[in-house]
């Protein structure tokens, strides 16, 4: 497994890989990887044969408020955990090599943007679909794996692949849980234990929306009054967001028809967490995965 930390010889590398017939596959990360993280690596390894996974804390998704500085950095760490997952190369290039000097060229999907996280974290999906654009011009996978738990962002690369007619298939993969329900995340360790516990709430209200589901409830405002109502009842918990949205335009949904998003951003004290449900309706089946 190669570490590698300059642009041009991460390209080199990929398009001699591509010459040989290899079928490239990218894993982009910030790093303080996860089990979540080594899922998108498993799956990410079933379909290539040459696999890079990147590491890079990209300050254009923070906010000048944001947790950019203290955001955990742990390469080597990340380095023994990619090592048994036949990962061939880790792209951990520094700020400046992949902001150069005079660097003035930004990516924004309009629209999908300016919703929901967009519109909390106001440029952070131009920071996002940025940098995954530098990462897809760099190696040029054939295709690039991403999780669920970041749905909008998952669905705003979609849209920016489509767009601009890149070779690379956008690849969402299930959400990782803890055995208590919670999200695997990065931002995880920034809990005290107190915070640990009570951020299971964003688990919970989805099961209960789940639950109201199962109950026959298709009508979308008493399931988002359901989820706000857990979440109210936990003290450390102040909500951003919680909806139910339409899972192709982020628009607010009024009834439960095609797919669906339930999908949340809560602060437990001061970290902030997202999660979501996939509740896809076909006819009068409805499945809800969380």
């Amino acid at each position: 497994m190669e570490l590698i930390h300059t642009v041009d010889w991460m390209k080199q590398v990929a398009r001699q890989a591509r010459s040989e017939g290899a079928i490239v596959g990218l894993v982009p990360t910030m790093g303080a990887l996860h089990a979540g993280h080594l899922s998108l690596v498993r799956a990410a390894r079933e379909r290539s044969s040459s696999l890079v996974v990147s590491i890079f804390v990209n300050p254009k998704q923070f906010g000048p408020k944001e947790d950019f500085t203290r955001y955990p950095r742990t390469l080597d760490a990340d380095r023994a955990a990619l090592d048994p997952l036949g990962v061939h190369h880790i792209f951990a290039p520094p700020v400046e090599e992949m902001y150069p000097r005079g660097f003035s060229t930004g990516v924004e999907v309009a629209g999908l943007s300016e919703r929901l996280e967009g519109r909390s974290r106001p440029g952070h999906f131009r920071g996002v679909t940025t940098v995954v654009l530098k990462l897809f011009e760099i190696v040029q996978p054939s295709f690039a794996f991403f999780g669920r738990k970041d749905a909008q962002q998952g669905r705003i690369i979609r849209q920016m692949a489509a767009d601009l007619n890149l070779d690379t298939e956008i690849v969402v993969c299930p959400i990782v849980r803890e055995p208590d329900g919670l999200a695997l995340s990065s931002r995880n360790s920034y809990l005290q234990a107190p915070e640990r516990a009570a951020a299971t709430v964003l688990s919970r209200s989805l099961a209960a929306v789940r639950q109201r589901i199962e109950r026959g409830e298709r009508m979308v405002q008493p399931l988002v009054e359901e989820m706000r109502a857990v979440l109210a009842a936990e003290p450390l918990a102040a909500v951003d967001y919680a909806e139910i949205v339409d899972a192709d335009t982020f628009e607010p949904a009024t009834r439960l028809h095609g797919s669906c998003l339930a999908v949340m951003a809560v602060f437990i004290g001061s970290t902030r967490l997202i999660d979501n449900m996939l509740i896809e309706a076909d006819g009068a089946k409805i499945t809800c995965t969380i």
